[in-house]
């Protein structure tokens, strides 16, 4: 199994309140870095995300960069050369992805180039009509 593990995943993997909590979390602990993915550019995405949620479910800075330590200990890191980004962001363009979904198509791409046999994620209808995203299947966690 080589499992990459999208944003939203990762997400709930560290917020206890969220619906998906427990079967992000269960997945994430079952992963090593031999089996378990993300894109490198996610760690800036959970940050963000964490530490903009409303009320008592923002954390701090210092708790996010827990929280990245954690993935970056169990999962391997991939990031995408300047060529490869720019590719990407060609074929979004020529495929009319636009806004925040271009996110999605580098997060695609790091797939394909980490040759994982599945991307999970909680927004599979961001995925599904992307081209970069090849022939790996996407999994709910």
């Amino acid at each position: 199994m080589r499992a990459f593990l999208d944003t939203s995943v990762l997400v709930a993997t560290f917020l206890g309140d969220h619906p998906n909590h427990s079967s992000s979390l269960d997945l994430f602990l079952r992963l090593t870095s031999k089996t378990g993915f993300c894109a490198a550019h996610s760690l800036a995405e959970v940050y963000a995300t964490v530490t903009r949620l409303p009320g008592r479910h923002r954390v701090g800075g210092d708790q996010a960069v827990l929280f990245l330590d954690e993935i970056r200990n169990r999962l391997s890191l991939v990031a995408l050369d300047g060529d490869s980004y720019y590719k990407v962001l060609s074929q979004a363009a020529d495929a009319r992805v636009v806004g925040g979904a271009v996110y999605d198509a580098l997060i695609a791409q790091c797939a394909v180039q980490a040759r994982a046999s599945s991307l999970y994620t909680l927004n599979q209808r961001h995925f599904a009509a992307l081209p970069s995203l090849g022939n790996i299947p996407l999994r709910v966690p």
